[in-house]
């Protein structure tokens, strides 16, 4: 490193501050509480080789992967998942990953480079010590990252860490559009999204151009029908989906009554033989598959508000100037979503 120079500025010697003091001056001085330094955190834990294998609930193998490379304190199960899901590359070729280092490494050696490029390290020592014992917490199992880390960091240039993103909607065909392009590019890294359709207008209001509105639950049905068709992040696993509806809304009771209905098509397409697998011909013949559904509640007196009668056919809404809106799940809309889908 260069060393540090000297400038002169009325006949008095000042000093230029080097790289090294402006990051000792503005870096992060991790200490050691894992690791000696000494010896490797992969070294520190006995490996050894095995198959990593899944299958489905006929009993066909899905997934294989031999001569994985884990600490001998993993479980089958965590190979299997680590190897199946986490590994990058094509299978059966020379870039795919066959070891937990290789994984671990990949993430933890990029997100090093990013601190240091960053000037997070107050010193080499700083910037070693929180790799290795970054490491270490990773390799013990004492920690692990979400998915979207594993799929994409090392991976991506840019790559997507988030595990769930909040995303809104607005009462207009663009929006709603807009919301499947941002929604799939989502899951295809492998994220969740959630949003509230509290927006959309109800299936019994009327257009501005003229005609009924289709209604936010109809809309619902394609959302969940790409959330089973994009894997998350190119995997075997579904998409992670939250659907919200706001208790006042006049389609409400319909959002509630919406997996139960659906749940019953899948139970006559059983009965007349359609395979009852969770991604057999009679589930994947029926909406609303992928997607949580949760009520946001309202704020009122008493605590538990019912909705008013409908007027002229139109469901109403309550009053807005006298409920304090609540941005979470509360107990009551907890009891109101299980009870009616549990009866």
């Amino acid at each position: 490193m260069a060393e540090p120079k000297m400038a002169l500025q009325n006949d008095k010697p000042i000093s230029t501050t080097t790289a090294s003091q402006i990051r000792s001056k503005t870096g992060l001085d991790f200490k050691r509480y894992f690791t000696d330094g000494r010896v490797s955190p992969f070294d520190a834990v006995e490996w050894e080789r095995r198959v990593a294998q899944i299958g489905n609930e006929k009993g066909q193998v899905i997934f294989r992967q031999e001569n994985v490379e884990v600490p001998k304190s993993w479980s089958q199960t965590a190979t299997n998942i680590v190897a199946s899901k986490y590994f990058h590359g094509k299978l059966d070729t020379p870039g795919r990953e066959s070891s937990v280092r290789q994984l671990i490494a990949r993430v933890v050696d990029t997100i090093v480079d990013w601190g240091e490029i960053g000037g997070y390290f107050a010193s080499p020592a700083a910037r070693d010590a929180f790799q290795d014992d970054l490491t270490h917490l990773l390799v013990q199992q004492k920690m692990s990252f979400n998915s979207p880390v594993w799929f994409n960091v090392g991976v991506q240039a840019k790559p997507q860490c988030s595990a769930c993103f909040i995303n809104s909607v607005q009462d207009d065909m663009k929006s709603i559009m807009d919301l499947v392009k941002t929604e799939g590019m989502l899951f295809k890294w492998g994220s969740g999204t959630g949003t509230n359709f509290s927006a959309l207008r109800g299936s019994r209001e009327t257009l501005s151009g003229g005609g009924i509105a289709s209604g936010p639950v109809s809309f619902m049905k394609g959302f969940d029908a790409f959330a089973g068709v994009i894997k998350s992040g190119g995997k075997t696993r579904r998409a992670a989906k939250m659907v919200i509806l706001n208790a006042d809304h006049p389609d409400i009771k319909e959002f509630v009554d919406s997996k139960m209905r659906e749940e019953r098509k899948a139970h006559v397409l059983i009965e007349q033989g359609y395979d009852s697998s969770i991604d057999g011909e009679a589930y994947s013949s029926v909406f609303f598959q992928n997607a949580n559904h949760s009520v946001r509640g309202i704020a009122a007196t008493p605590a538990c508000s019912t909705i008013p009668p409908s007027t002229a056919g139109t469901p109403a809404r309550l009053p807005r100037a006298s409920m304090l809106r609540i941005h979470a799940r509360s107990t009551c809309s907890w009891t109101i979503r299980h009870v009616i889908w549990l009866r």
